[in-house]
């Protein structure tokens, strides 16, 4: 390799390192400049809140149901008809709207029976065959009673005009979500007030909310227990008491301080 040679290799060298020379200063700065935006390490408490809101509950929802048999399908849909209709009268008479009366299941099956075994001297039949025997057809409706103090009246109404099963009752607050709403705002004042008060004690100073945790699902209301559908015979004559009791939402949540 001549002399000449050697200087344009040389010189070719020295333009290659003076580039990458300016390239890794462009990123050296452009890292530093990331270095400034990036938060400072902080010291930090954390604290939990709670409250609780309680409601008498303002509505009541049950269900009930109408069946019949009959050796025919029509026969039997007409009688369930007929009590049906006379049911949800009544109901509209109270107040309850549309609405709120909602039909759950409508079903038409076929009945059986097994006839009786007649034994020979000789020979007993092991055991009888299912024979068809009719039809039962069965409409079941669930009610919301926006008034739970007629819920009792609500009931008697529904079984002294022919149901043959009620169950289901419960009671719970028509907006629950106000309620939660208001117990979480308790709720962040309790974590706040707790935050100075841990503050002062260990003689730091709040600088700012870095993090909050809602705790919560959303709101649970309690529902009453159930009651069966033997409650049927004894409703007729009076319309239960059934007391509704209290709902009870809670609210908690989290929040983290930097402090100083």
């Amino acid at each position: 390799m001549n002399t000449e040679e050697n200087k344009n290799v040389f010189k070719w060298a020295k333009i290659v390192l003076i580039v990458l020379a300016i390239f890794l200063a462009v990123e050296t700065i452009g890292a530093l400049k990331s270095l400034k935006n990036i938060d400072a390490p902080y010291n930090s408490i954390s604290v939990t809140g709670e409250a609780d809101m309680t409601a008498v509950p303002d509505v009541a929802t049950f269900s009930f149901s109408v069946s019949a048999d009959s050796k025919v399908v029509s026969t039997a849909q007409s009688s369930v008809t007929d009590k049906m209709d006379k049911i949800l009268a009544g109901l509209k008479g109270m107040g309850i709207e549309e609405k709120d009366i909602k039909t759950t299941n409508y079903s038409v099956y076929p009945k059986y029976s097994y006839p009786e075994i007649v034994c020979m001297s000789t020979y007993c039949p092991s055991s009888g065959r299912q024979v068809q025997d009719g039809y039962t057809v069965s409409h079941d409706v669930t009610v919301k009673v926006r008034k739970a103090e007629d819920a009792g009246k609500a009931l008697s109404l529904v079984g002294e005009s022919g149901a043959t099963n009620i169950s289901s009752i419960s009671f719970a607050v028509d907006d629950p979500d106000k309620l939660f709403e208001e117990a979480r705002t308790l709720a962040i004042e309790d974590a706040k007030s707790k935050a100075k008060t841990l503050a002062k004690e260990l003689g730091v100073r709040l600088v700012r909310i870095v993090s909050y945790y809602d705790n919560n699902g959303g709101p649970m209301p309690y529902y009453a227990e159930g009651m069966g559908g033997d409650m049927v015979k004894t409703m007729s004559a009076v319309a239960p008491t059934l007391p509704a009791g209290e709902n009870k939402y809670t609210a908690n949540v989290t929040i983290i301080y930097e402090i100083r």
